[in-house]
């Protein structure tokens, strides 16, 4: 099939805009494969200290023959879909033996979960995580030893800061493990449900905390399609994970046969071999397109549109939120999966899942055919379905039609002719919106503004009864240099509610929403950010906002906007409490949301 024309044209802009960039980020990572194994290089007494614990696996470790494999791993039991790593690093090491080779676990990097910190002080870490997690990577495999490396993570900021690393690192091969998603329990509707009810004050707080209990029971992802398990998605679209992988529940035979597999794959390109696939080969502009492909016929969360810039410009790869909105005006909408509709990730995969998707993007031109992978060159090895069989892990065709069309749709006759991802341009700044869970009469929102310099301000004016009419509530000083950029997730309940009323609603704000949010119109990650005098901070309680997803716009209908001074916030209160005092080395050096929010990059 040839490839759709916008797609080919995206992709020449993104590598004409990455010339410089690429050229340079390839010829330094050429180099340091040229030097060869890193281990031969070091002294006798480096290597000694490195090996020194390593038992049974010395004398391979010292002779320098073997790939040795160097672990990267997010592993905590904070976090749901963490917890299964605990046990990785022994059969990592059991499995690299039985290859031929070694592996050590290189270092750990944090993990924070979202789900703990939503409208909490710790979720203004949450985005600086991102780069400190890039950082972590960093020093675990700045000791120069390794000659692959597989990284262990799955949640919100853990693999995008994982990429960037791996990007960083990319003279060696990056192999992605993943745990898998728990396994279905309260459907994520009916969780809704209590939560808007508990908003309400209709229900307690007990019958609240049985019905979040019920939707969060097990290790695993989350089983709505929010960050985490978009970044899985992202793995496989971008060849980064061995095909099939991402969905496989954790604690199963499968998973583990697909845990072996990935570190005999490991050691099988390193540049010891016949088939060597750094990271930084496999991560190019045709990666980045394809992820975002698989972005837009997916629904995937919107947290991804502020971490694929950062994840591209480790690998000398520049991304544009014109490349975002394009991409999406021709890629279809092929699954409803909460929020976008009511199945969780389990339903999605027995449905047909990633093989199916990949199998029909690439059928109709949409997907880089040609693209390099850890599995092997061209996309069409993740049409492929990983199964057991006798015993042994092999791959079948995946499905070739949908087995509920309820849940994931063909490519010509999908839930959405788009993506859903708008580019928002106006007068306010420039930001992104998603539509595919907003109902079409509401893509356009003309309302009086609200302004706030909190979520716990909007919550506390809708238990006093202050929102009666249409509105736009304006949450502004929540871009990445205000406070970190937390996301404001925990208005959702709030602002559904209103939206259940019958008002005309929508949201404004400099900060995040995530994938887990998505029935009420909202304007997000803003830019310029109030906080850097942007446009936000000159709108006033009752200004006319208009955000028309539809013409991609989002302005004020106000004549003395333009004349206005900026109002200035007191940001004192965010400098302070639960580690928060660490980072303002962080919010004084962030860059601008549209180009991926980072502070190392």
């Amino acid at each position: 099939m040839t490839l759709n024309a916008t797609i080919a044209r995206v992709t020449d802009r993104i590598r004409a805009r990455s010339e410089g960039p690429r050229g340079e980020y390839l010829a330094r990572i050429r180099a340091a494969a040229l030097a060869g194994p890193a281990r031969g290089h070091l002294a006798c007494g480096n290597q000694a200290h490195a090996y020194a614990a390593m038992g049974a696996d010395k004398a391979a470790l010292a002779e320098g023959r073997a790939p040795n494999i160097g672990i990267v791993t997010a592993y905590n039991d904070m976090l749901s879909a963490h917890q299964p790593y605990e046990d990785y690093p022994r059969l990592i090491r059991e499995a690299a033996r039985r290859a031929g080779a070694t592996a050590q676990v290189a270092g750990g990097v944090p993990a924070m979960c979202d789900g703990v910190t939503q409208g909490q002080p710790g979720m203004e870490l949450s985005l600086f995580s991102r780069d400190v997690i890039a950082l972590a990577a960093g020093v675990a495999l700045s000791h120069n030893t390794f000659d692959a490396a597989l990284y262990l993570g799955v949640c919100d900021k853990i693999v995008p800061g994982l990429i960037m690393a791996a990007a960083t690192f990319g003279h060696i091969p990056a192999v992605f493990v993943p745990a898998g998603p728990m396994t279905s329990g309260l459907p994520n509707d009916e969780k809704a449900k209590v939560r808007q009810q508990y908003a309400t004050g209709e229900i307690g707080r007990d019958k609240l905390m049985e019905a979040e209990m019920a939707s969060y029971h097990g290790p695993g992802t989350c089983t709505f399609y929010g960050t985490a398990n978009t970044n899985q998605m992202l793995m496989e679209f971008m060849g980064l994970h061995l095909p099939g992988a991402s969905f496989v529940n954790p604690n199963t035979p499968l998973r583990e046969a697909l845990t072996l597999a990935a570190v005999e794959r490991a050691a099988a390109i390193t540049a010891l071999g016949n088939d060597f696939r750094p990271a930084g080969e496999v991560l190019d502009e045709r990666a980045f397109v394809n992820g975002l492909v698989g972005l837009m016929a997916t629904g995937g969360s919107t947290n991804l549109v502020l971490h694929l810039p950062a994840m591209a410009r480790a690998a000398g790869v520049i991304l544009d939120l014109q490349d975002f909105s394009e991409i999406s005006d021709v890629v279809p909408l092929m699954a409803k999966v909460y929020p976008n509709g009511l199945a969780d990730v389990n339903h999605f995969h027995a449905a047909g899942g990633l093989g199916y998707m990949i199998g029909q993007l690439l059928d109709a031109g949409l997907l880089h055919p040609d693209a390099k992978t850890v599995a092997g060159d061209g996309l069409a090895l993740y049409r492929q379905e990983p199964k057991l069989i006798d015993g042994k892990l092999g791959w079948t065709p995946g499905a070739e039609t949908t087995l509920n069309d309820r849940i994931l749709r063909p490519a010509s006759d999908p839930f959405a002719r788009t993506g859903g991802l708008k580019q928002l341009t106006g007068n306010l700044g420039r930001g992104v919106i998603k539509v595919s869970a907003v109902a079409p009469e509401r893509h356009v929102i003309e309302a009086p503004a609200r302004i706030f310099h909190d979520q716990d301000s909007v919550k506390a004016a809708f238990k006093a009864g202050d929102f009666t009419s249409d509105v736009v509530v304006v949450v502004r000083f929540q871009g990445p240099r205000a406070n970190g950029m937390p996301e404001l997730h925990s208005l959702t309940p709030t602002l559904s509610v209103l939206q259940e009323r019958g008002l005309k609603v929508a949201l404004v704000t400099d900060g995040r929403m995530s994938g887990a949010s998505g029935k009420v119109p909202a304007a997000i990650h803003v830019s310029p950010e109030a906080a850097m005098g942007g446009p936000l901070a000159r709108l006033q309680d009752g200004d006319m906002v208009r955000l028309d997803a539809v013409a991609g716009t989002l302005t004020v209908l106000a004549v003395d906007f333009e004349t206005r001074t900026p109002v200035v916030a007191d940001l004192s209160a965010n400098r302070h409490g639960i580690g928060r005092e660490m980072f303002e080395a962080f919010r004084q050096n962030v860059g601008n949301a549209t180009e991926g929010a980072a502070v190392i990059l």
